[in-house]
């Protein structure tokens, strides 16, 4: 007797890359030791939170016995909190918000899966620029939707805009962006962003429904360069920002996230109401209390930036020695290198070989790649030179760094 859905049987058979690469790199460190094992596999990042995380725990705990609860709350979050989130969000977006326009969330996860449930109907289709984060598919498919992800431009993986709207169909009903991305680090500019509005308005008027563009901003801050993370509400009417604090304040765990909606969408609070709804039916319920009250505290720390980019700037150094093709990542802690052979899971046993786990870039819907994290201390990533060099060597190939 059959006892999990078809669905559920095909996706177990097809499990994540990442997993399973992480899951082998548990059995490496076993046979070798944790030091003599170099994993770049899952983003999880290994930076403490900042202090201010540690005085508003201790504040936290030092209120039980007062007028204090951790019980239930509007499902939307405490009034106080998204007043905050609000205003740190109006300054990205450099749009005026109020708190009754960002709804707390379970992480950036539980966001867009909210979302999706407001706004999603079987059949619908949601597109997304290529490679992308794996769990998109899986989100839509919640649903009854379908993911169409659409090839970003070879190597810089700029916006392919002419593609993306040949993609768009009478049954498109949102249009993900991941800014600064995973797996790629690349961060789309003012002028792709600019025309990408003009495209989903221009769609939106030719099939008679709103075409949302949501963006997926939980790694705003990781900005190496400092370049522009343009503004999505500026740029178009129908559009939603999400995002999350695991990476600002290393805080993963404890699933804190929002959903921030432009105040120019006719209607919105019927959207927002929609979005409070879902938190509820889908067994969210509401956003962590505890993480919520930390953010009162600590919604301007940051962990330090210059950590992840001097750990960036060494990837690069050992990538170019090894002879490995790639591109800068603007931001994020991710590198999307070019694989040296056409079927990079050659290159990903060579090296597995050498005790370096990497992904393959299929896994996030661009074969002939593979995704590196740098959440660990540089020394490792050092380490791990002559590991991607005898990699390389060992499938015969060597190519430039453009």
């Amino acid at each position: 007797m059959q006892l999990i859905s078809d669905e559920i049987k095909g996706f177990l058979a097809n499990s994540s890359w990442i997993r399973k690469m992480f899951e082998a790199g548990i059995e490496l460190k076993k046979q070798y030791g944790n030091d003599q094992v170099f994993d770049f596999s899952l983003g999880n990042p290994d930076l403490p939170p900042p202090p201010s995380v540690k005085q508003a725990l201790e504040k936290i705990a030092g209120q039980a016995g007062q007028p204090f609860s951790l019980g239930y709350m509007p499902n939307a979050g405490y009034d106080q909190v998204r007043a905050r989130v609000a205003a740190k969000v109006a300054a990205e977006q450099d749009v005026e918000l109020s708190a009754g326009q960002v709804v707390m969330s379970c992480g950036a996860a539980g966001g867009i899966n909210a979302l999706f449930r407001a706004i999603l109907t079987p059949g619908d289709e949601v597109v997304c620029p290529a490679p992308y984060f794996v769990e998109y598919d899986f989100y839509a498919g919640n649903y009854g939707a379908k993911l169409h992800a659409v090839p970003t431009r070879p190597l810089s993986f700029e916006l392919d805009l002419p593609a993306l709207a040949a993609a768009i169909t009478p049954r498109t009903r949102a249009f993900i962006i991941n800014s600064p991305n995973n797996p790629t680090g690349q961060i789309y500019s003012a002028a792709e962003i600019a025309e990408l509005g003009k495209l989903l308005a221009a769609k939106s008027a030719e099939y008679g429904r709103v075409i949302y563009l949501i963006s997926d901003e939980p790694y705003r801050f990781l900005n190496f360069d400092g370049v522009e993370i343009p503004s999505v509400f500026r740029h178009y009417q129908y559009s939603i920002v999400i995002g999350s604090f695991s990476k600002t304040l290393s805080l993963g765990g404890e699933r804190i996230g929002y959903v921030a909606c432009n105040p120019a969408i006719p209607g919105v609070a019927e959207l927002v109401g929609a979005v409070i709804l879902t938190t509820r039916i889908l067994g969210y319920v509401n956003a962590p209390a505890v993480a919520q009250k930390i953010l009162l505290d600590c919604l301007d720390s940051q962990v330090d930036l210059n950590i992840y980019r001097r750990r960036r700037d060494v990837m690069a150094e050992v990538l170019t020695a090894a002879g490995i093709e790639f591109t800068l990542p603007r931001g994020a802690f991710y590198f999307f290198p070019k694989s040296p052979t056409a079927d990079e899971n050659i290159f990903i046993q060579a090296l597995l070989a050498e005790r370096v786990l990497a992904v393959p870039g299929r896994g996030f819907g661009c074969a002939g790649y593979f995704r590196l994290t740098f959440c660990m201390d540089e020394t490792v990533i050092r380490r791990s030179a002559d590991g991607f060099r005898r990699a390389v060597e060992r499938i015969g190939v060597a190519k430039g760094v453009k």
